[in-house]
């Protein structure tokens, strides 16, 4: 399945692999210090009389739901036909290239479906805790907001993001080799709030989430973190989940892989033993080199990825002033530093991280420097709270070799050349 191509995805094969002994001819960190700069010299636009200047806009009324800006029509999630070819087994990739910040829009968070889009409505919304409890319980939504709710910010990424690449530079695009994630506020219930109405017996050891949709999606999760930080989320950046992202209520499983946030919650089984289902035995399982599959490898670890420049994002300004900018995240807790690379990972730059800093969220970081024309082997390397640092994608191929798509973290190699056009690579 992962051997085709697209022709418009796929990375030329002279490209799949580099020297890294790439001099990358770059004034790291020169900037202009102080003044005005002229960056388009006789550029007349600024004294044009526009349009938009002239007559008068549209009213309040006239969007009663905020969209973007027409000009901003080509933000927008994409998919791999390939990839997926039905719509429901489906998964679309949020364009990491076109965002700033750490919070991706509700409209632009990635999707991956088992049984398409279910659409519950709210007022024949269920959620059951049965098995080993006290007193086995059904909450309506509205008995769910009677709860004490929290507001967490946490990144969810697929356990496949990334997964193509594992045998080689294969999708040209950050949005494709990365775009199986997103970073949202939610809001919700502690899960240890509805395990404690329910009374959770002494000898329970296991939850089991299961999804009202068709595919009947379910996952084994140990109690310990469904006591520890788990939610029952029912709004994401303060509306209103998107059907697609489980309305009207998911499991939210922090720094764990994306396949366990059931979506359409409609039930929680306590156990004291795994369920070994479907998701945990064909699939989500790590196939390494000899044959055997790790499993129950939950957490997603550190991870980051350049957003611009890259293949979607070239430099279009010429030589100059440039930054660098992409996101970086851990399943482990926060990143403390995000180092850059021009070279292909000759030589470290410490990068700049911008805004606030999360447990299990994304981060944003930024590196500026001049840039003389040369090409360029842009590389970033996240490490976090706990010490682990992102590993090359050969030190991670010879733990677990090519066999796996599922959990690969290793350091992504974006090609630009002199024109600032850039393209998927790997360095050897």
């Amino acid at each position: 399945m992962f051997k085709q191509e697209k022709p418009e995805l796929a990375v030329p094969a002279r490209r799949q692999f580099l020297k890294a002994g790439l001099t990358a001819g770059v004034a790291a960190g020169a900037m202009v210090a102080g003044g005005r700069t002229a960056f388009a010299e006789g550029d007349e636009a600024i004294v044009e009389k526009k349009d938009w200047a002239v007559y008068p806009g549209n009213g309040v009324d006239a969007a009663p739901y905020g969209m973007p800006s027409q000009f901003e029509a080509h933000v927008v999630r994409r998919n791999v036909p390939w990839l997926t070819a039905d719509t429901v087994s489906s998964v679309n990739f949020t364009p990491l290239h076109e965002l700033d910040g750490i919070i991706t829009p509700n409209g632009l968070c990635f999707e991956r479906h088992h049984g398409g889009v279910a659409e519950v409505d709210p007022a024949e919304y269920r959620l059951m805790i049965n098995g080993l409890v006290d007193k086995p319980m059904v909450f309506t939504m509205e008995d769910l907001k009677r709860f004490p709710r929290e507001n967490r910010i946490y990144f969810l990424e697929c356990a496949a993001n990334s997964g193509m690449e594992w045998r080689g530079a294969q999708l040209n695009g950050c949005q494709y080799t990365h775009g199986m994630i997103h970073n949202v506020v939610y809001t919700g219930v502690p899960l240890k709030y509805l395990l404690e109405e329910a009374g959770v017996k002494t000898n329970a050891k296991w939850v089991m989430p299961e999804g009202a949709d068709a595919s009947g999606m379910t996952r084994s999760v140990p109690l310990e973190k469904a006591l520890d930080d788990c939610m029952v989320a029912f709004k994401m950046n303060g509306e209103a989940l998107r059907p697609e992202q489980g309305y009207p209520a998911r499991l939210v499983v922090p720094g764990w892989e994306g396949n366990m946030w059931v979506k359409w919650l409609r039930r929680i089984e306590v156990g004291d033993e795994p369920w070994q289902h479907r998701e945990e035995t064909s699939k989500y399982t790590d196939l390494m080199a000899n044959g055997k599959a790790r499993r129950f490898t939950w957490e997603m670890d550190a991870k980051s990825v350049i957003t611009n420049p890259s293949p979607q994002a070239p430099i279009t300004h010429g030589k100059g002033r440039t930054v660098i900018t992409g996101v970086a995240w851990s399943g482990r807790g926060k990143i403390d530093r995000v180092d850059v690379s021009l070279d292909g990972g000759n030589n470290w730059r410490e990068a700049r991280i911008s805004g606030p800093s999360f447990d299990k969220s994304m981060h944003r970081f930024y590196y500026e420097f001049d840039w003389d024309g040369s090409e360029l082997l842009l590389q970033s390397r996240a490490i976090d709270s706990t010490g682990y640092v992102q590993p090359t994608k050969n030190e991670l191929r010879a733990v677990r070799g090519t066999n796996s798509i599922y959990h690969n973290n290793g350091i992504q190699t974006w090609l630009v050349n002199s024109k600032g056009e850039a393209e998927n690579v790997e360095v050897s």
